[in-house]
């Protein structure tokens, strides 16, 4: 080999190892499917899971690492799993809280209680200020709130 081919080829595997570092340590699917940020759990993507898993071949902690990222951002589960939504109803000035309760109950298809810890119900002056709220919870379901 020549003395000028050398440096050459050691520039590019240090850029090849640097890049699959990188990658291994952000997490492959924060990097491949970024718009699944926030899903709290579902089915797990084989696709991210072993592209994660190769990050394990170059030693121990890219992969675990590329784990912890995806696992945290929710970015490793496959979507359609969780969904949210926004219905916009116009209330009566007038209705009582059961008459409330039971408006919501017909809605979701379940009983709901305004006592629960569990469920939030705000008032918003505009639909977009709605859709921010929700798309602020983490829970994102881009195919319902794009029909708005």
């Amino acid at each position: 080999m020549s003395p000028a081919i050398k440096p050459r080829l050691r520039r590019t595997l240090n850029g090849l190892v640097v890049g699959i570092t990188i990658t291994a340590l952000s997490g492959c699917g924060t990097l491949f499917h970024p718009e699944r940020k926030g899903q709290l759990d579902g089915r797990i993507d084989p696709v991210v899971a072993i592209a994660n898993g190769v990050g394990l071949l170059f030693f121990i902690l890219p992969g675990v690492i590329a784990y912890a990222v995806d696992f945290s951002n929710g970015t490793i589960y496959l979507p359609g799993t969780q969904t949210a939504g926004v219905d916009a109803m116009p209330l009566d000035e007038n209705m009582d809280v059961a008459a409330l309760e039971q408006l919501l109950s017909e809605k979701t298809g379940k009983r709901v209680s305004l006592d629960s810890e569990l469920l939030l119900v705000e008032e918003v002056d505009s639909l977009d200020e709605a859709l921010a709220l929700v798309r602020m919870s983490g829970i994102n379901d881009s195919e319902r709130l794009a029909t708005m």
